[in-house]
């Protein structure tokens, strides 16, 4: 029997950080419980690092991995990081 090839067209990632705020609403989560989730290292699809001398979280949530572990994209054009 003859080999099956399967072709899997990829979202054109950008590398754009994904607001915490379109994560919650993409996956029906309240914002404080994707941020939650981050800081803990329980949540895969960003990071949150904490700021030197403040209680206060930077966050930072690649297109690419929020899609890889939840399903969920949106194209943005011309927002690569860097």
């Amino acid at each position: 029997m003859g080999e099956v090839k399967y072709e899997v067209e990829l979202p054109p990632f950008t590398g754009r950080n994904v607001p915490i705020s379109e994560i919650a609403r993409a996956t029906g989560k309240e914002a404080q419980y994707i941020r939650v989730g981050l800081q803990r290292g329980i949540l895969k699809f960003g990071y949150a690092i904490k700021m030197k001398d403040s209680s206060e979280y930077s966050y930072f949530c690649p297109d690419k991995k929020v899609w890889e572990e939840t399903g969920y994209f949106r194209y943005e054009p011309n927002t690569a990081a860097g």
